[in-house]
């Protein structure tokens, strides 16, 4: 069935003038009305429905951006492209401050004009199909590339393909491809699991091979820039690298971006991965050094109260030398006046690193298990992606970022782990001593009813874990399990099911993004 041709209305006193460009529209299959006036263009327009309004600025009698200002009051989302042969700033701010598609200064082109008629009608279509053009042809080689995976680089650039592959194939509309690089994702998440547990205790080790890890972020990332003027530190945490590609737009209207990746270290969750990334220690070395600070609770309160001593350390370690730190840890944005107001203090005394860690994405991660109206609103990967850009772009973070941008100042922004929506319950059998996490468990005699479901390393020292109590051993979930008891089998699965979790092995969790940020030039 033929499609029907779409309408565009030409306002222009000179119409004729204008035949070619008229023919040349029609010839490629729309509907073009030519009015001369903007009276008669409003008259027709309240009978008359169209895709598209190109409209003249300098006519006798209403000019057009009387016109347009009229079309917008009468409908809001007309779409309209000024055409004038007006060049001068204040016409061209007037329109394009109500919105104009487009702004041409005559003499134009019949070929210009199709451009941006083409662009604004059928823009999307073009584009939904290039990008299934596009994947269709990248797709033998992508899968190829997953099988072949066997180096954390090689997981680390498929996996950030394949992010990159489902985020413009839904830009694009393109949602009949989306199961087939979801497919690929559960493919490649499959052979990641088994692949980790035989590397990762190479890696904590020192192993040839290994990865940046979350103890390697402030030697590699950090300390190159601490030449005298003060660097950013920011961790948002629990951020997959989808969410970060979601607010990359926002923070690349100011600065330039170089992205690097890390792996999270296990469990991927925050007492571990990020006293890690402020230390530059394993949780086992950190235990030791400090006895008196970890327990086996398990609990981010107490086991992450000192990020900021554990960085000044480390920099003090890396640098030789005492390094002042201001640390900020944010829970909510209601504190952003006091924030702010330390922050520039901090700022004029020229303290060399400013720390901040921001907790929101992991509160509404952990909050959306909980909250029937945040499992609405967040129902999967998408709605995460949107939530978490509708909270960044009004958030303390961003204010942080743009005015460290303003002042000349670097960031280097990261998180401690992502996470994983997880489908799949996995029996484990604890005693009542258990940890309570759902990727993760600590515990004596823990079992996975399903050995596929879990990585259960030989001793906590196979993970760089603190010891513990005699018998203590550890499981983290592989693939997207979660782990569920047998005595609270059904209310766990109905609570948890669907819910972004973390702390086990996962591309999601562990390959997770750090970045310098670099204030363009004003």
């Amino acid at each position: 069935m033929q499609r029907a041709a779409k309408r565009i209305l030409w306002v222009d006193d000179e119409i004729d003038l204008l035949r070619p460009h008229l023919l040349f529209l029609q010839q490629r299959g729309y509907h073009v009305d030519a009015i001369t006036n903007g009276d008669d263009a409003l008259a027709l327009l309240r009978d008359h429905a169209y895709d598209l309004i190109l409209l003249d600025e300098q006519m006798p009698g209403r000019r057009g951006l009387e016109v347009l200002r009229l079309i917008r009051h009468n409908d809001p989302h007309a779409r309209v492209v000024m055409v004038t042969k007006s060049e001068e700033d204040h016409t061209m701010n007037e329109a394009i401050g109500r919105q104009v598609e487009a702004y041409l200064v005559k003499p134009t082109s019949p070929r210009q004009v199709l451009s941006v008629v083409t662009r604004i009608l059928e823009g999307s279509t073009i584009q939904q199909q290039r990008a299934a053009q596009d994947f269709a042809t990248r797709w033998p080689k992508l899968s190829r590339k997953r099988e072949d995976a066997s180096t954390a680089s090689d997981f680390a650039r498929v996996y950030q393909e394949l992010v990159d592959w489902h985020l413009r194939l839904e830009r694009a509309g393109e949602t009949g491809l989306l199961a087939t690089v979801e497919s690929l994702q559960q493919d490649l998440r499959h052979d990641f699991g088994p692949w980790v547990m035989r590397e990762y205790p190479r890696w904590v080790r020192g192993g040839q091979g290994a990865p940046a890890l979350s103890v390697d972020v402030v030697k590699t990332h950090l300390i190159p820039l601490l030449d005298g003027d003060p660097v950013f530190f920011v961790v948002l945490d629990c951020m997959r690298l989808d969410q970060w590609r979601a607010i990359t737009p926002l923070v690349g209207s100011f600065s330039d971006i170089d992205e690097d990746y890390h792996y999270s270290i296990l469990p991927t969750a925050t007492p571990y991965a990020r006293n890690a990334i402020f230390s530059g220690f394993f949780p086992d070395q950190i235990a030791a050094r400090r006895p008196g600070w970890w327990d086996s609770s398990d609990d981010e309160g107490s086991l992450n109260a000192f990020e900021d001593e554990l960085l000044r350390d480390q920099l003090q370690r890396l640098t030789g030398r005492d390094v002042q730190v201001h640390y900020e840890k944010v829970f909510t944005d209601r504190d952003e006046a006091q924030v702010r107001g330390r922050l520039l203090s901090a700022l004029r005394a020229r303290v060399p690193v400013v720390a901040m860690v921001f907790n929101f994405v992991d509160l509404m991660t952990h909050g959306r298990s909980e909250s029937p109206i945040l499992m609405e609103v967040a129902k999967d990967e998408a709605a995460l992606r949107q939530l978490t850009r509708s909270w960044f772009e009004r958030s303390t973070a961003f204010s942080v970022l743009k005015e460290a941008a303003a002042r000349g100042h670097r960031v280097v922004l990261t998180t401690d782990h992502g996470s994983i929506h997880c489908r799949r319950p996995a029996t484990v059998y604890a005693r009542r001593d258990a940890s309570p996490s759902l990727r993760y468990k600590f515990g004596g005699n823990l079992r996975a009813r399903d050995p596929r479901s879990a990585y259960a390393p030989k001793s906590m020292a196979t993970l760089r874990l603190p010891r513990g109590p005699a018998g203590m051993n550890c499981l983290v979930a592989l693939d997207d399990y979660f782990f569920v008891y047998p005595t609270k089998l059904r209310e766990y699965q109905r609570r948890y099911r669907n819910s972004f979790l973390h702390g086990g092995i996962s591309p999601e969790e562990m390959i997770v993004p750090v970045s310098v940020l670099r204030p363009r030039p004003r």
